[in-house]
């Protein structure tokens, strides 16, 4: 059975401009034959504009952000900064959303849909500019990135200078952002030596496009509030400045593999060609998103591949059958070949490099997906953390966001996006706890406490979609009833209304952005405390500049000489139970400390 839920998609085959009512390009007893490539035309221009919009949105804030000039190794000059980044996005914000509320209010219907489509689209790129200009201000004064050359940071410099230096991909890890580091230091920063500084670039860059493409990806598939809904909460909580890269993977492949079974169950209704070079197309983003960072394939692509055996038209007749076998052989063969060199270092070495690295969300409840403490905790343990809610140790917020995921089973489950996030929270869900349930015996973390991240946005993403077909099935039935009780057929609920609630919506959703996007940055302002996430910024102005002297406002008389290393592994000794000191070793991981 094909998507009986048209409402919770943009079905872009079946002729229907995003953000638009089906039916709404035909014009009722006019050929329409003529006129294709100008309703093309139509639908694809204002699709083009809300990239161009969203894009320069996130990066024009993160340049005007550089016109902050604070002192960011003080409180008081923290502060400082914060508010004017808030600042400057009230001032480019409030006239977008009064333009918004004024055409819910008194504009056309089709230049209200405009309107609302480019706000936003806008509202996502100043989402995550703001935190890329977070970065900025925490950073005034140093070229170095945040981290300094210490853990992630220091690995993925180490890995660039492998590149620079004529060495291949590292080890296991995705080797493209590394590349990348490379190929920017060389071109911007003189090469080596200069990787550090690239990744410092690379971070604010992909910092503020995060927004964008999860916003975009999103617009595969959903009206423009509802991808925004998704989108901006997703990309400001799981946002980390420090590597961005790989949470904009877990963001957007989600949305991207339900695009794709919807693309493999109209694959029958296209030319063989049509189907083999959409196959192919889809195939190469994922091959490449697999190469910018992999781990989140590991929790998601089994549940969808069973989930695709389920939704292949099956019934349909040969050639229908044939042409989604070809769209899926597409994809799968071009993934694989992009994925390639990946694929074959994970063959190689995989069994060599167990995850040992632990750290507070490893000791804690594994059954709690609303939370993620990092390995710089402050003075959490797993005794404090995670705070009991009131009812069985949930909080109101528990509550709250599962009662949308129980609308989102119950309401949008004949939505094939409903079904990828399911499919992908109950894969993730099994694949954690058979890690967990065996760390004791392998003595491995292997990963199993970032199940959180992709557990908790595929509950906010079922929840948005139970919302969603709440209130749109919500008004049919009220229209149907009062229909039945009145005299005239006429619509019931006005459009009007509906335009000026989905209006005072979208500035609810940009209200909740900017104080999100505050709240992830000052998490990162400079901080000396080593259980602090505020220490990647400090580090990163205790590092020389290129000319060998210290950063503006570094807080040491001798800084620190950048690292042109190359990467190298670390020799498994079979040691974890990181982050927790020496004499309680054999209470939380049953075994002495060799310190």
């Amino acid at each position: 059975m094909r998507n009986a839920a048209p409402g919770l998609e943009l079905v872009q085959g079946a002729g229907t401009a995003p953000g638009r009512p089906a039916g709404a390009d035909a014009e009722p007893g006019r050929a329409t034959g003529g006129r294709r490539p100008a309703r093309a035309a139509g639908r694809r221009l204002p699709a083009f504009a809300e990239v161009v919009v969203s894009v320069a949105a996130a990066l024009g804030y993160t340049l005007l952000s550089r016109y902050v000039d604070v002192d960011p190794m003080n409180r008081i000059g923290q502060v400082s900064g914060l508010a004017e980044l808030q600042q400057y996005v009230a001032v480019i914000g409030l006239p977008l959303l009064a333009l918004l509320l004024y055409t819910a209010h008194r504009g056309s219907p089709r230049r209200h849909q405009l309107v609302k489509r480019l706000v936003c689209a806008a509202l996502a790129g100043l989402a995550t500019g703001v935190i890329a200009g977070g970065v900025v201000v925490a950073l005034i004064g140093t070229p170095s990135p945040l981290g300094g050359k210490h853990g992630d940071a220091g690995a993925l410099t180490a890995m660039a200078n492998s590149f620079l230096h004529g060495e291949g991909p590292s080890g296991m890890y995705p080797p493209a952002f590394p590349l990348l580091v490379a190929v920017w230091a060389k071109v911007r920063h003189g090469g080596t030596g200069g990787a550090g500084y690239s990744l410092h670039d690379l971070q604010i860059l992909f910092s503020a496009l995060a927004g964008p493409m999860a916003y975009l990806a999103w617009r595969l598939l959903l009206r423009p509030f509802w991808a925004l809904l998704v989108a901006v909460p997703s990309a400001v909580l799981f946002l980390d400045p420090i590597r961005p890269y790989s949470h904009i993977v877990m963001i957007v492949l989600l949305p991207l593999l339900a695009h794709c079974l919807r693309e493999m169950r109209s694959a029958g209704e296209r030319s063989l060609k049509s189907a083999l070079l959409r196959g192919a197309g889809l195939g190469a983003v994922l091959g490449a998103l697999f190469l910018w960072y992999s781990g989140w394939f590991v929790w998601s692509v089994p549940g969808v591949a069973l989930l695709a055996l389920f939704l292949f038209p099956w019934r349909e007749g040969p050639v229908q059958r044939g042409r989604a076998l070809a769209f899926v052989g597409a994809v799968v063969t071009t993934a694989a070949v992009i994925g390639a060199p990946l694929l074959h270092q994970m063959v190689r070495l995989g069994s060599g490099y167990p995850d040992r690295y632990a750290y507070l969300s490893v000791y804690a409840d594994p059954a709690y997906v609303l939370g993620w403490a990092s390995d710089r905790s402050g003075s959490l343990t797993y005794e404090n953390w995670p705070a009991p809610g009131e009812m069985a140790g949930q909080s109101g917020f528990a509550l709250l966001l599962l009662l949308g995921v129980g609308l989102g089973l119950g309401l949008a489950l004949r939505s094939i996006v409903a079904r990828a996030a399911a499919v992908v929270l109950a894969t993730a869900w099994l694949l954690r706890f058979s890690l967990a349930s065996d760390m004791e015996r392998a003595q491995a973390v292997q990963l199993y406490p970032r199940t959180t991240w992709l557990i908790m946005y595929c509950l906010m993403v079922l929840a948005v979609l139970g919302v969603m077909a709440l209130v749109q099935r919500g008004s049919g039935w009220v229209e149907r009833a009062l229909r039945r009780s009145g005299p005239a057929p006429a619509r019931v609920i006005p459009r009007r209304v509906v335009q000026q609630v989905a209006a005072g919506m979208v500035c609810v959703v940009a209200l909740f952005a900017t104080m999100g996007a505050s709240w992830s940055v000052n998490r990162y302002m400079p901080s000396p405390g080593e259980s602090s996430m505020g220490i990647d910024a400090y580090r990163a102005h205790t590092l020389k500049k290129a000319d060998g002297s210290c950063p503006r406002y570094a807080p040491v008389r001798e800084c620190l000489t950048v690292s042109t290393k190359n990467w190298r592994p670390n020799a498994d000794e079979g040691l974890w139970c990181g982050g927790v000191p020496a004499d309680k070793w054999p209470l939380v991981c049953g075994r002495e400390s060799p310190f």
